[in-house]
């Protein structure tokens, strides 16, 4: 079986900034040059963080390219996945084969949303868009965004079956679900947190690290917890994840990603600005984030 790379770490699913409604690429950059610094090991360009259903598809594959050749640019590797998805298995493969000529590391792909497939039409979207490329895919299995979940003998199948499908960032929210992937999957399957607030107690039962929003505003505290993790040092990891939960919960207050535009708009890390339908806060929850922003270090 050909050796795909350890998915271990915390990869960051990068926002997509906006000026004047526009693509800022200049602050694209830098955004992923802070990621570089705080010694991430990837990036996950175009996700639902990144507001790729409001990109058109040039502005999608730009903000793949821009992110791939920024981390090129880096002393050290860099894995970029990039967000692919679609509820066309037609579209899903063109973007994901897009991708992957652009030297995109990796792709990640949701479930189909609202055509909502049987799990036979699961296996056979993800069978088909794998078949397509070489490249590594991870399943993105957010329910409370696709209004479906990936059943568990899909998930063995696909990996089973696919070589190429290596893992799963899982928003299930359950760790008796985790446990199941777990010892039900082969050993070289890779399981990734999709919401910060479970990176720890996923990583305990298997999990090898986290694609996560709040590293997009404290890289440095994430790549921080994971390691602590992988040193062993328990104690310390469960005390700085402890510490971090309340922003955690704060930075989905609203719908992600406006929280997290707002929080790092505060620390003058971008312009705030989001495109329809998303909108800024509500005042109140601007002043909750405000406060607790304002308890952290700048990093």
């Amino acid at each position: 079986m050909k050796e795909y790379p350890s998915f271990a770490g915390v990869h960051t699913a990068l926002v997509t900034p906006f000026c004047n409604a526009q693509f800022d690429e200049a602050t694209f950059i830098k955004l992923i040059e802070r990621q570089i610094e705080a010694e991430i090991t990837g990036i996950v360009p175009v996700g639902s963080t990144g507001e790729s259903p409001t990109l058109s598809h040039p502005e999608q594959l730009r903000v793949i390219d821009l992110a791939i050749k920024t981390a090129r640019n880096a002393n050290r590797k860099i894995l970029v996945t990039a967000g692919t998805g679609s509820n066309s298995t037609a579209k899903a493969i063109e973007s994901t084969q897009e991708a992957e000529r652009l030297g995109a590391d990796a792709a990640m792909l949701v479930l189909p949303y609202y055509n909502k497939p049987s799990a036979e039409g699961i296996y056979a979207h993800f069978k088909a868009i794998a078949e397509s490329v070489k490249i590594p895919i991870i399943i993105y299995d957010a329910p409370g965004r696709c209004g479906i979940s990936l059943p568990l003998s899909i998930a063995v199948r696909l990996a089973n079956d696919c070589p190429n499908i290596i893992g799963i960032k899982d928003c299930n929210a359950s760790l008796e679900h985790i446990e199941k992937l777990h010892s039900q999957l082969p050993p070289h399957f890779q399981l990734l947190s999709g919401d910060d607030i479970w990176t720890l107690p996923f990583l305990r039962i298997g999990a090898v690290g986290v694609i996560s929003v709040a590293s997009n505003l404290l890289p440095v505290s994430i790549v921080k917890l994971v390691s602590l993790f992988e040193l062993g040092l328990l104690e310390e990891a469960q005390e700085l994840h402890l510490n971090l939960i309340p922003l955690f919960k704060d930075l989905f207050i609203e719908t992600n990603p406006v929280p997290i535009k707002t929080a790092m708009a505060l620390r003058g890390l971008l312009q705030e600005e989001f495109r329809l339908p998303l909108v800024s806060l509500t005042n109140e929850h601007r002043e909750i984030l405000f406060q607790r922003v304002e308890s952290y270090s700048l990093e």
